[in-house]
């Protein structure tokens, strides 16, 4: 490539990269004005006090799985490890304990951040 050619191609990469950078600004922004909402607010802890309600009522049957899955943890059991589902809230600290296939029985089902016993529907990436 001449010196020319590689001066454009880093141009155009530095703008993609500007861009792209702008655009994630730009959403977090309106992704924060629109969770800010009060509307959005009471739905949110509305949802919270159902899926606690729910976790709390599946917990009696389902606590066995939450007992193998932290003695898994302890053990560094990485093959029982990779036995539970990839259902997870990373980020709301939600992480399902049961196991994989389990969705056309069960709603995902683990503890919360606090700790306390949680059902959820649906599943987020960590990094979302």
């Amino acid at each position: 490539m001449t010196g020319d050619r590689m001066e454009e191609r880093r141009v155009r990469e530095a703008v993609r990269r500007h861009v792209r950078t702008s655009a994630f600004a730009e959403a977090e922004k309106v992704i924060s004005f629109v969770l800010s909402d009060p509307r959005v607010q009471e739905a949110r802890t509305q949802v919270e006090a159902a899926e606690t309600q729910l976790g709390i009522e599946l917990r009696d049957r389902l606590q066995p799985f939450q007992d193998r899955y932290d003695q898994a943890v302890r053990d560094g059991d990485a093959a029982r490890l990779t036995q539970i589902c990839a259902g997870k809230h990373g980020r709301w600290g939600r992480i399902c304990v049961l196991d994989k296939g389990h969705e056309m029985e069960e709603p995902h089902w683990g503890r919360n951040s606090e700790g306390q016993p949680v059902a959820w529907v649906g599943s987020v990436p960590d990094d979302w």
